[in-house]
């Protein structure tokens, strides 16, 4: 099929269930995501997963340290060959600009995406911690911050894409705590249907458990791709007719 822009998150327990997942849904979707759970487990094997099934790896790791740790773990990432790696906005400008200019170091093709605020977070979340704004604004604040020292992809949900498209224009969006249509949302609080996340400007969705517990994962990949090819055909086709 055509580029499909769903990431499947290899969220399993063990290296052998990961990638064994990885081949069931492989046809239907572009890239691959190995998370903390898979990468504590198996360690830099994990960021190989993709060479079995054809797939780029998209590292989350959600990096957010001193700038000189980070700086350090962005060339070992690269060294893996990983297509995308995130790193928290939340670490401010040094820490993100030291990334920033290792990827361009290493020079293998590495991204960094920012991550804003995580899906499972809503606004009283953000009190509790003492942050007062709207979880739109502190997520734009954040972005600027990473833009403003050169990353050029952020992690929002579906809810804050269409903000950051409008403000931030032609950089990576990646959308996590997307479903297909009638799942659940779990613990995930800011969610969006695939079309959805599309209609808002996102390039890239994550899909995890939708796809890891169903009965029948290539099938239920098969329908969320198709989802996703019909929601950009209609993106497309809204863009045409605004376009003057």
């Amino acid at each position: 099929m055509t580029h499909s822009p769903l990431i499947a998150a290899l969220d399993y327990p063990s290296l052998d269930a990961a990638r064994e997942g990885a081949a069931r849904i492989a046809p239907y979707v572009g890239m691959v995501k190995v998370g903390l759970e898979l990468f504590v487990e198996a360690g830099p094997e994990a960021a190989r997963l993709g060479e079995a099934v054809g797939l780029p790896v998209f590292l989350d790791l959600k990096l957010h340290d001193i700038p000189a740790t980070v700086e350090r773990a962005v060339a070992r990432a690269a060294g893996l060959g990983v297509r995308l790696l995130t790193v928290h906005a939340g670490g401010g400008p040094a820490m993100l600009d030291a990334a920033v200019k290792r990827a361009a170091k290493e020079n293998t093709g590495l991204s960094l995406l920012a991550v804003t605020v995580l899906t499972s977070l809503e606004e009283q979340d953000l009190r509790e911690v003492g942050v007062e704004s709207s979880v739109e604004a502190h997520v734009l604040r954040l972005a600027r911050v990473a833009a403003g020292v050169g990353v050029e992809g952020f992690v929002c949900s579906p809810q804050e894409a269409s903000l950051l498209r409008r403000e931030l224009g032609a950089v990576t969006l990646v959308t996590p705590g997307v479903r297909g249509q009638g799942d659940a949302a779990g613990d995930q609080k800011r969610v969006a249907t695939v079309a959805e996340a599309i209609a808002a400007g996102a390039d890239w969705l994550v899909v995890g458990r939708p796809l890891r517990d169903a009965p029948d994962p290539a099938a239920a990949a098969r329908r969320l791709a198709e989802e996703a090819r019909a929601a950009l055909a209609t993106r497309s086709a809204s863009s045409r007719a605004e376009a003057p």
